[in-house]
């Protein structure tokens, strides 16, 4: 394994002529998706010193927190997995010791580089899970072709949450300046509060994509990155059933470089979005983050397992995914990033190297 270094932590790369795409050994994590020319990365690369989540220890790294977040907040970086939950474990999960957003996001991963090819692949022993994720870029795209499979060892079948937490930073995030489309319908306000008495946003408002209403009356445009300095939320966001794929897209204006990802509704029928801008005051976040996840996936809200069972759903689809008893799902997405004059309007891909947007 080509091992290197990202930001002192363990990783792995591959790259072509344009583009360099990195993977964290510990927590899979996909931290950079750079354009080489300009060195712009739009995934997030916290404010804090990055450690391996396998380091961690509660009395030795009190600067991550003291709570069950704290391990997977210590070696976060860019792109994480979500897996087998999309949020918070249950008081009994954390004293079991299954941190935030499951064991995807903290366990350790082997990989293989063929030529433009990366393969991580992890196995989950409290959720008795195997997961491979491929990563391809061909010679001259510019786009990253993922696939992921995910096998459930257990003997029975297996509700799961499973989400691709993409969070994106400064300096290609920024206040009231970076902007967004995606295939966005009916979308609702999380349902309690989100940022510490903070937030901009109507709690558990529902409403159509892309005009959250204010908690003061009208309504804010989510196309563009909150311009409030210190703020917070979140929101979710059903991706228009009428068509196959569903996307995101993020336009930088100051580096005119897009960035944006692609997959099939299917797969992931719900966007969260989440907002942190210098909101969270506590160890790590210390009021100085900025950051906007863009995460897809197969539950509309971060929560506990037994919450998204509760839920089911959400307008009629379900919040969960199924893995049946000793079987295999596998998904595939594509991101990428490119120099752009303006954001698009709409996006297209047929599932090879190549993205159209207009």
């Amino acid at each position: 394994m080509p091992e290197t270094k990202f930001q002192n932590r363990r990783a792995v790369s591959i790259a072509n002529r344009d583009v360099r795409v990195t993977v964290l050994v510990e927590g899979g994590h996909i931290a950079e998706i750079t354009d080489k020319a300009s060195g712009v990365n739009p995934l997030w690369v916290p404010p804090w010193p990055s450690i391996e989540p396998s380091t961690y220890d509660p009395a030795k790294h009190p600067e991550y927190g003291g709570d069950s977040e704290s391990k997977l907040l210590a070696g976060i970086m860019g792109h994480n997995l979500c897996l087998d939950i999309f949020g918070g474990p249950s008081e009994e999960e954390a004293a079991a010791g299954l941190s935030v957003h499951g064991e995807g996001s903290v366990v350790r991963n082997d990989i293989t580089v063929e030529g433009s090819s990366l393969v991580a692949k992890a196995v989950f022993p409290e959720a008795q899970l195997r997961f491979e994720r491929k990563i391809q870029l061909a010679p001259e795209s510019r786009v990253v072709l993922i696939s992921e499979v995910v096998e459930n060892l257990a003997g029975t079948d297996r509700p799961v949450g499973w989400t691709q937490h993409v969070t994106l930073g400064p300096p290609f995030l920024e206040n009231g300046v970076t902007q967004f489309r995606a295939t966005a319908t009916r979308s609702k306000v999380f349902e309690s509060d989100f940022s510490d008495g903070h937030g901009y946003m109507k709690i558990g408002a529902e409403f159509d994509w892309p005009n959250v209403p204010h908690k003061n009356g009208g309504f804010v445009d989510l196309r563009v990155f909150t311009e409030q300095r210190v703020s917070a939320g979140f929101t979710t966001h059903l991706m228009d059933p009428a068509q196959e794929n569903a996307y995101f897209l993020a336009y930088s204006p100051r580096s005119r470089m897009l960035h944006g990802y692609i997959w099939k509704r299917a797969d992931f029928p719900w966007l969260g979005i989440w907002e942190e801008s210098n909101c969270r005051e506590h160890p790590p976040w210390n009021g100085i983050t900025v950051t906007r996840g863009m995460e897809f996936g197969a539950s509309p809200m971060p929560e506990t397992r037994r919450q998204m069972i509760e839920r089911g759903g959400l307008f009629g689809v379900p919040g969960f995914r199924w893995i049946p008893a000793r079987s295999k799902v596998s998904v595939q997405y594509c991101a990428f990033i490119a120099p752009a004059e303006k954001i698009p309007e709409s996006a297209a891909w047929a599932g090879g190297h190549e993205v159209q947007w207009s």
